[in-house]
């Protein structure tokens, strides 16, 4: 990190996670409340249109970017970093740690100049703070729902 600072110049640093979400037809089936000896239904769907939460967060400031996208692609996350970039606080250089998926660490990307990109170690999405919210959306808000149309996944998205 001291790095980073002496890089930018010493301005303020903001430490952001980032991550994706696949919200789609093809649904988790999660626990619910029922009475005891009973098996509640849970509907699941079969088709396969999703699409994807692109979410990052600044747990000090309490503020976060998002976007939703029909791919994990390269553009797709240049979308976002520029998203991200006008989220950091004007003057300040926000760390961001990601995932070391393959969107992510392409010479392709344009990093915007506020961003400093940082690679969590493989294999440890318990050291990234977007797993939780990913888990907690999942369990109280897309688990057990079917979606009618890709148009209804875009609205529960956003």
């Amino acid at each position: 990190m001291a790095e980073v600072a002496q890089a930018v110049g010493g301005k303020p640093i903001e430490v952001w996670f980032a991550d994706e979400a696949r919200v789609g037809q093809k649904n988790s089936i999660t626990r619910r409340w029922a009475r005891r000896g009973t098996r509640p239904a849970a509907s699941k769907d079969q088709r396969t249109a999703s699409a994807y939460i692109f979410g990052a967060i600044c747990p000090a400031r309490g503020t976060g970017a998002g976007l939703v996208m029909p791919r994990c692609t390269t553009e797709a996350m240049n979308l976002h970093l520029a998203e991200i970039a006008r989220a950091v606080t004007a003057g300040a250089h926000a760390v961001l740690l990601l995932d070391q998926a393959g969107w992510h660490m392409t010479n392709k990307l344009i990093v915007p100049a506020n961003i400093t990109l940082l690679p969590l170690p493989a294999r440890s999405p318990e050291l990234n703070p977007v797993e939780n919210l990913w888990q907690f959306i999942r369990e109280n808000w897309l688990g057990n729902r079917i979606f009618a149309s890709y148009e209804a996944i875009l609205d529960h998205c956003c």
